[in-house]
Formats: C-alpha cells, structure tokens, sequence
C-alpha cells in the first residue's frame, strides 16, 4: 500500500509547484525570523537609560519673550496647559520641575587643593521620571546629607573648562561620589549648612537634581511663606517617539524642546516603522505561499480523487490514504525552517560585528527559532488537517 502511495504521488505532483512554494516560503519565513532576530540583537538599545532608540523623554519650555519679560511676564506653565498635555494621545505622562525657594550655596573642598563654592539652583521631578538607579535617592532629615544628580553635561564642563583654568584636578564618574560637598541654605529666617553628595548623573535632564521629598521639606523648611509657582518646565514622557503631532503641538502651543530629542524622536519613530514593515513583508509572503501550497495540494488530491476513492472502498482508511500527501507537505516545511534558520544565521553574522562596535552584547537565536518553528508549526498542522479533511470528504461521495 504504502509503494502504491507514493508511485501515485509522484505520477501526479507538481515538481514546480512544490518547489515554488518551498522558496516563496522559505523566504517569508526567513524575513520573520531575521526581523525578530533582529529586534532582539538590538533591544539592548531600546532599553538602555542612556540610548535614543527607547520610550523617549522631552523636557520642555515656553517660549520666553524678550518684551514680555521685560514687562515682568514669566514662561511658566498654567495647570489648564499640564491637563491639556496630559491628555494627549502620545503622551504617557507629565511630570513637573520644582524648583528650590531658597538660596544654595555649594562649597567642595578637595585634597592638596584649595576650596571652592558656586552659588546654585535645585530642582526636582518625580522619581519615576529619575534616568539614575541608586539605592541612596532618598532623604532622611536625621542624617543630614542630601544626594543629588547632576546633568553630565556639568561633569564635562567641569572637566575640561573650569578644572583646567583653575589648576584644579579632573574627576571621573567612578571618583565623583567621594568628592564632599557642603550646602548652604539661606532662607527667610535662617541659615543652615548640610552635607551633600552626587550620587549620579543624569543624559535626560540638564539640571541640578535633588530628591522630591527633600524638596518638599526644604521648601517648607526655608521658605514657609512663600507663595506657590507654575512651573517653569515640564517633563514628558511620549509613547510614540517621531510622531507628527508631537511637534505640531509643540510648535501651535508656543513650546520649546531642549536639546536635540525632536531629531532623535524622529529617528527612532522610522526605525520603529521600518522593522514593522519588514515584518509585515514577511508575514505577507508566508501567507501566500501557504495559500499556494493548499492550493497545490488540493489540485493533486482532485486529480487523484478517483484512485483514492477505489482505494477506500477496498478498505483502506482515510488517514492511511491521506499520509504519504501529510508526509511531503511536513517535509517540505522542515526543510523552509532548516533553510530559514540557516538564512538567519548567516545574515546576523554579517551585521553581528557591527553590533559589537556599539557594546551590544549577544541576545542569543532561542526567541526567533522558536518563533519560527512556532509559525511553521501551525502551518504544517492546520494543511495536514486540511488534507485529511479533503480526503475524508472524498470518501462520504
């Protein structure tokens, strides 16, 4: 039975036709399976705190009037203006700078070297907005000392402007959080001095950060009476970085952006949108040549009709009648995810050094195998259902 099977199978095949779908298939599936690979070497970028291809973050102002800050009308930014951000689409969320009512007065003192102060600002967001993970942002009035992030940008400068200048020595990253700060604090009835130290530094906000229960307190601390502000700047976080609408309201409400992130937005939102349809390609493509594999073998199983039929009535079941049909279809799927997967491999290994230079690590090919052999799986059970069905019909006519 099973001989007559398969010189009955191969009487009647289509050699091109199975070998058309098998390349129309192989490359759809190789199309997946590379994009998802793809997207896993590069997802290390997408959630890197310091990287632009991630959920982005825009710091923003309005924009200030030479005439009307003469008149002594200051950009600050009405709740009616937060409400309005907050609801729209592309925004997940909006966080508000406050700022310090005091006075703050920073004095270092490094080894072998003479002290210096600077007279400065604090400001605080909410934690969640905070691109720094340490495990001392906090404040605790006991203990006296507050932690502070600063911009990166303020290390740079330090380094390579004012240190040079001053004869004073350049300090890393690494060394910074050893460097002893001292505060002073003037506010309306007193003056208190307090430890400080940088507990990190911040690529998203050009600031100088404090934590937001220490400026609760210090505000009421110092400055009891004074009367609450707008504030002057806003963070906010976009779900879809690049998207149109981000800088027509930005333009039509008066607002700036600081920094570049408009431009890298717009990166990352084409980025976005060219992995998706690289996708789409390829689920296309493996979906047409699905339909053409069905098709093909209903094709060969309504030339074979009559044969099959005779061969049921003689006793033989349909699934016996069925198999060697079952069998090639499973074969030649088999061989479209061998030949996907290696497809896959070769083409990561052209672009896998080029992720190294960027200190990508390697996300392994589990996900995207699996995926693969995932679709190819389901491919290959719902056309084996089918033909069977096809088959079982043929023997109620």
């Amino acid at each position: 039975m099973k001989n007559l099977m398969w010189r009955l199978l191969r009487r009647n095949v289509s050699v091109g036709q199975m070998v058309g779908f098998a390349i129309a298939n192989l490359v759809g599936l190789t199309i997946v399976v590379l994009a998802i690979q793809f997207y896993s070497d590069v997802r290390p970028i997408f959630d890197d705190r310091d990287s632009f291809i991630r959920k982005d973050y825009l710091v923003i102002t309005r924009q200030v009037n030479g005439i009307g800050s003469l008149l002594g009308d200051v950009a600050q930014f009405e709740q009616e203006d937060i409400d309005d951000l907050a609801a729209q689409p592309w925004v997940n969320g909006v966080g508000v700078f406050t700022s310090s009512d005091y006075e703050v007065y920073a004095q270092v003192a490094l080894a072998g070297s003479s002290s210096f102060g600077t007279e400065l600002f604090f400001e605080s967001v909410p934690d969640n907005y905070i691109d720094v993970e340490h495990s001392r942002w906090s404040f605790d009035p006991e203990k006296g000392e507050v932690p502070v992030i600063v911009s990166k940008d303020y290390l740079s400068l330090y380094n390579f402007g004012f240190a040079p200048s001053q004869g004073l020595p350049q300090i890393s990253e690494a060394m910074v959080g050893m460097v002893p700060l001292q505060f002073t604090f003037s506010g309306e009835d007193c003056v208190e001095h307090m430890r400080g130290r940088i507990v990190g530094f911040s690529n998203r906000i050009n600031s100088i950060l404090v934590p937001q229960e220490f400026m609760e307190w210090s505000n009421a601390r110092y400055c009891p009476d004074a009367e609450p502000r707008n504030p002057s700047r806003l963070i906010v976080e976009v779900n879809t970085p690049g998207d149109t609408r981000i800088e027509e309201y930005m333009s039509r409400n008066g607002y700036d952006v600081s920094g570049d992130k408009m431009n890298s937005s717009k990166a990352t939102y084409f980025l976005t949108i060219i992995i998706g349809i690289v996708v789409f390609v390829g689920v296309i493509i493996s979906a047409l040549s699905f339909f053409v594999l069905t098709l093909s073998v209903y094709l060969l199983l309504q030339k074979n009709s009559r044969k099959m039929q005779t061969l049921m009535l003689l006793g033989y079941s349909p699934w016996r009648v069925s198999a060697p049909y079952i069998i090639m279809e499973c074969a030649i799927n088999a061989a479209v995810f061998v030949g996907a997967v290696v497809l896959m491999l070769v083409a990561r290994n052209y672009y896998a050094s080029m992720l190294e230079s960027f200190g990508i690590a390697d996300a392994g090919v589990a996900l995207s195998v699996a995926i693969g052999a995932t679709i190819i799986f389901v491919i290959t059970v719902f056309n084996a259902a089918s033909i069977y069905r096809k088959v079982r019909a043929l023997w109620w006519q």
